[in-house]
């Protein structure tokens, strides 16, 4: 499949049977080559995940069935899978009749695995809104004036101090914009790191030049990782973005520097 098939930003009919051929894998070269970053020497590890809210399925008998789940999209598969495409697919099992849920989540993660170009996790149920931290500086509450929303600057990401320190900083502030149809894209985005301490009000104004900015979840997330790696150079770096829904679906992407712990998976109010 080309660009040009993909069903985001036109009419799509939704689909009266199941049909795995809906999913639309985009490969992540596409996305990662603007930022520098070889396919083949990943610097950062993580995962993709997708929370579905609208998950139904017919019974043996033809009762419908309704769930929640949780995906999980490892980070170096060698593409990632366009959401509407998979809005789709998972409303196509609306009226599919299924053996038992188990029969259900192996086809689904099948299917998956079969577009990501790797193995895919599927668990029923979401996991918790997460609840506050008292170690998480919150950026929005900072009085700054900001004037720049787009293209991401990173230039306006400065260090501190040289003093090595742990922080963990949280925004509502991150939006950006889908490349296909303009429709904005919003997100809780976390960012844990270890190193030279980080300038706050830089990075919140780094964060809302992505306003303007055009780009998928998975690489928003991936140019923010990035970009902090390379001003900040810090010992440790993990970023976090749990997108509010749209069609039944969330994502979350997550990035972080090798051997860093996979955080507590958690959901965010607005999820």
């Amino acid at each position: 499949m080309s660009m040009q098939d993909l069903p985001l930003g036109r009419h799509v009919d939704y689909p009266r049977e199941y049909d795995p051929a809906l999913l639309f894998p985009i490969a992540r070269s596409l996305g990662r080559a603007g930022i520098g970053v070889e396919p083949s020497r990943l610097p950062f590890i993580g995962v993709d995940r997708w929370h579905a809210y609208e998950l139904s399925w017919l019974d043996r008998r033809g009762k419908p069935q309704v769930a929640t789940a949780t995906l999980e999209v490892p980070a170096d598969s060698p593409n990632l899978v366009e959401s509407k495409s998979l809005k789709l697919y998972l409303n196509s099992f609306n009226a599919t009749r299924m053996a038992d849920p188990d029969a259900l989540r192996e086809r689904i993660v099948d299917d998956l695995s079969r577009a990501a170009g790797a193995p895919v996790r599927m668990a029923f149920g979401l996991p918790p809104i997460t609840p506050p931290r008292a170690d998480v500086v919150a950026l929005d509450a900072l009085e700054i004036d900001i004037t720049h929303y787009g293209p991401p600057d990173a230039t306006l990401l400065r260090v501190q101090s040289d003093e090595p320190v742990h922080e963990t900083f949280s925004s509502a502030l991150l939006k950006s914009n889908c490349p296909v149809t303009g429709q904005p894209d919003w997100a809780q985005v976390v960012i844990d790191y270890h190193g030279p301490r980080l300038d706050p009000a830089g990075l919140l104004r780094y964060l809302v030049s992505f306003r303007d900015h055009a780009e998928f979840h998975e690489q928003c997330v991936e140019r923010i990782h990035t970009d902090l790696m390379a001003r900040l150079q810090p010992r440790a770096l993990g970023v976090e973005a749990r997108y509010t829904r749209r069609g039944g679906l969330d994502i979350n992407p997550w990035r972080a520097t090798p051997g860093m712990a996979t955080p507590r998976w958690v959901r965010d109010e607005r999820q």
